[in-house]
């Protein structure tokens, strides 16, 4: 079985980390800060910060379109 390379990435983990050129079968892998696998999203600096941006943004909609639904009457 053989790796499709226009699925596969390089994330340089680290400060210090010497950014190499990689390739596979002839073509050049891609370079990426961030990918997002198994739900949870993995930063070049490891932090958590963006996958916690990432889910209050997501709760923040949805509570935009729960509050949208929904209808309030005031009695008098």
């Amino acid at each position: 079985m053989s790796f499709n390379t226009k699925k596969c990435k390089v994330m340089h983990a680290g400060r210090t980390n010497p950014r190499f050129t990689y390739t596979m079968e002839g073509q050049t892998l891609h370079t990426v800060n961030s990918e997002k696998d198994l739900g949870i999203t993995i930063s070049y600096d490891l932090k958590s910060s963006n996958q916690c941006i990432q889910a209050c943004s997501k709760a923040s909609k949805m509570l935009g379109m729960i509050k949208g639904r929904l209808v309030t009457r005031h009695q008098r």
